[in-house]
């Protein structure tokens, strides 16, 4: 009869094929016991979950277990492995969520990066958005596509120095996108799992989609240390969803690391004075609620050219500040 020391040995000894290392090295066995039976029951944490990659591993594991070692049966679980090689630098996810559209969320976003960027830091964008991405426009590059590697990963098109993945690149122009939850999950795994990102990058920014549905969840999947920053602008109708956008990110386990309030006032050019548009309070309120920073306060303005703020512009200055402070934060 195979011992409890031997089954886990030659459960170690199994490479997670996405690390190319055992699971030892990778710290990939979670959970082994034996029951009075001889049922075993086994948690798994490999780097690619819910595909091909963990399909094939379970058959190599059931295989070893029943066949190879003589247990009468296994129960085998999987999960994400967060678990960064020696000498690989690992990429901090920063989401962006606001609840509902029409926040600017995509324009925070982007114009993000780009201060970042002004900072020396190397940035990604993953355009979440699936069925209003607008990230490619933003930076335009609407007809840019990937090119593969030799590892078969996507090499992401690239503006303004900013490594950039979104659905646009994979449809037809004006085409909209009509698919169910189960085609995003997988689509997402690409986006995580399957781009060839610089080895230098610092920070990916993932662009959420309105709502706390189908991506939200799966980013928890993919990501589950993604920080997140919530998008509002002042009206309470935009600071309410905001509202239950950051609890939600925050049930599931992620760390909130700031308020941004978008469209705060308009900057009067005749007197000077702000003249608020939408009201006021709405980011302050879901700060205070969600008991994080208002980290800033960005006036309705539009950019000299093209969607994107210059460092000299006045809202160029404060998404300046924005950056530094969540580098400072992160």
């Amino acid at each position: 009869m195979t011992s409890y020391d031997e089954l886990k040995k030659a459960i170690e000894a199994l490479l997670d094929p996405s690390y190319n290392l055992p699971l030892k090295d990778v710290e990939g066995l979670k959970k082994l016991t034996v029951g009075p039976t001889g049922i075993v029951e086994v948690e798994v944490a490999l780097k690619d979950i819910g595909g091909s990659v963990e399909q094939n591993f379970k058959i190599q594991l059931i295989k070893l277990i029943k066949v190879t070692l003589g247990f009468p049966g296994a129960k085998v679980k999987f999960v994400r492995n967060q678990f960064t090689p020696k000498g690989v630098k690992k990429i901090t996810y920063i989401g962006v969520a606001s609840g509902k559209g029409g926040v600017g969320k995509s324009t925070v976003t982007a114009n993000l990066a780009y201060a970042l960027t002004r900072l020396g830091k190397k940035i990604g964008i993953i355009d979440a958005d699936v069925y209003g991405a607008s990230i490619a426009d933003i930076f335009n590059i609407p007809d840019a596509k990937p090119t593969g590697t030799s590892e078969e990963k996507m090499s992401p098109p690239t503006a303004k120095g900013i490594e950039i993945i979104s659905t646009a690149f994979f449809v037809e122009k004006d085409s909209p996108v009509m698919w169910r939850g189960p085609m995003l999950g997988k689509l997402l795994n690409h986006y995580f799992y399957g781009v060839d990102w610089a080895p230098n990058i610092d920070y990916v920014l993932v662009d959420l989609p309105p709502g706390t549905g189908d991506t939200a969840l799966d980013i928890q999947m993919y990501a589950p240390q993604t920080k997140m920053l919530i998008v509002t602008t002042p009206h309470v109708n935009a600071s309410s969803v905001a509202l239950k956008a950051g609890l939600g990110a925050r049930k599931i386990g992620h760390q909130l690391i700031g308020v941004v309030e978008n469209m705060s006032y308009y900057l009067n050019p005749y007197n000077e004075e702000k003249d608020y548009v939408f009201g006021q309070g709405g980011g302050q309120l879901v700060s205070e609620k969600l008991e994080v920073e208002l980290l800033a306060s960005i006036p309705l303005n539009r950019p000299e050219e093209g969607f994107l703020y210059e460092k000299d512009e006045v809202n160029g200055k404060i998404y300046d500040k924005l950056a530094l402070k969540i580098i400072e934060l992160i």
